[in-house]
């Protein structure tokens, strides 16, 4: 079963084509990683796919539900962690949380947060205001509530890029066992080495077009690795 369905789907911002004519499809249990360098697209296809932000043309469906016609619905079901961590300022984290968990009717809320903010290990700053929180504090908390309430599929965009290194492999164990029980996530970077331990498929994007889409394991077949294989490829992609 495809969660995620994707044709033709294009964004153009003042005449310029930022995503243009995507087509993909994403399968339930997958670890899908959206590769590409700064600027090629891959925040504005997260923000298309969660209801954020209309498309050009083209269409999109996540679990079923028509990106375009009901996007709040789409924001209902997905967790989301944006690329630029934005917790309310005026609220505490766990203030936030519980929020969070409020609006998404989730049982035994108090559990889950003390669960999350003991597993990511920043009980000592649940009290504090979001906008005094360091910005490694900030990606924890946007991490917890993109999964408190178990969405069947999360849409995750850099969500690495300030933890320091134990909170980093505690975070991808747990991304890797989520995906083993069932669920899926849609992972966007340009950290290939974070893409190449993680994702068990990717698709390459380069100036708004999709220029590879296949399982990782084609390309550990070569005897290659994805950063050789992924500079190769833009190389090539930049001749053209």
């Amino acid at each position: 079963m495809y969660v995620v369905e994707v044709e033709n789907l294009t964004k153009i911002f003042n005449g310029l084509v930022a995503v243009d004519s995507v087509s993909f499809k994403v399968s339930r249990g997958e670890f899908f990683g959206l590769l590409g360098p700064n600027g090629a697209g891959k925040t504005t296809i997260i923000r298309m796919l969660t209801g954020q932000l209309k498309p050009t043309r083209g269409k999109a469906k996540v679990l079923g539900i028509n990106v375009v016609r009901n996007p709040i619905k789409v924001r209902e079901v997905v967790g989301i962690i944006p690329e630029q961590e934005v917790p309310p300022s005026f609220l505490t984290a766990e203030e936030y949380l519980e929020f969070v968990g409020k609006i998404r009717k989730i049982e035994n809320l108090e559990e889950r947060c003390d669960w999350w903010f003991k597993f990511l290990e920043f009980e000592d700053q649940r009290n504090v205001l979001c906008k005094d929180l360091s910005r490694g504090t900030r990606q924890k908390l946007m991490f917890a509530q993109a999964f408190i309430h178990e969405p069947e599929i999360a849409f995750i965009d850099e969500p690495l890029i300030n933890l320091d290194p134990i909170i980093q492999r505690k975070v991808k164990d747990f991304l890797k066992n989520y995906v083993r029980s069932g669920h899926t996530v849609f992972l966007c970077t340009h950290v290939l080495n974070i893409a190449e331990e993680l994702c068990s498929r990717i698709g390459i994007i380069d100036r708004g077009k999709i220029i590879y889409d296949g399982p990782l394991s084609e390309i550990r077949k070569r005897d290659e690795r994805l950063e050789s294989f992924f500079i190769k490829l833009l190389g090539g992609a930049m001749n053209a």
